[in-house]
């Protein structure tokens, strides 16, 4: 799922930008998006990594992009920076994540309802190929057309707030 707009294209320059310093680091660049939300901009890096993240490794990722955005000034308007983690929960967006993912238990969230009336499909994600996505769903394999998915994510915070 390609970010589509002014944001998409921003969110790709600045990942080209910050992918090899991030990766220097021994991270990886989970996503990048640069967004509006009322009067401000926000420029934000989600890092990943095996291990948890903290916040000195959030630091350490935020100290070692600032000259190199500074330096490329990608972005006319001023922004917020924000490096962080995915978090739980994280949304699926590339097919890196769902190659990532795969054998994880995941939440695909339809646009439309299916035949059943659902609009969500919980499952352990087989992978993703050729714009399908394939879930197991208790014991049966199931197939959902990507473009009828408006958000899938990974299932790791259920029952934090229980």
């Amino acid at each position: 799922m390609a970010q589509k707009g002014k944001g998409g294209a921003t969110a790709a320059a600045v990942e080209a930008l910050v992918r090899p310093v991030i990766e220097e680091l021994g991270l990886r660049v989970w996503d990048v998006r640069y967004e509006k939300e009322g009067p401000d901009h926000f420029l934000r890096v989600f890092i990943d990594r095996d291990e948890p993240l903290d916040i000195d490794t959030c630091e350490r990722a935020t100290r070692a992009i600032n000259p190199v955005l500074d330096a490329a000034d990608p972005i006319d308007e001023s922004y917020y920076l924000e490096v962080g983690g995915p978090g739980l929960g994280r949304r699926l967006t590339r097919d890196a994540h769902f190659d990532a993912m795969r054998g994880r238990e995941v939440l695909a969230h339809l646009i439309r309802p299916d035949e059943t009336g659902a609009r969500e499909v919980r499952g352990v994600l087989a992978g993703k190929a050729d714009g399908v996505i394939a879930l197991e769903c208790a014991g049966a394999r199931r197939e959902l057309d990507a473009k009828a998915v408006s958000w899938c994510k990974l299932c790791d915070d259920d029952g934090l707030f229980d």
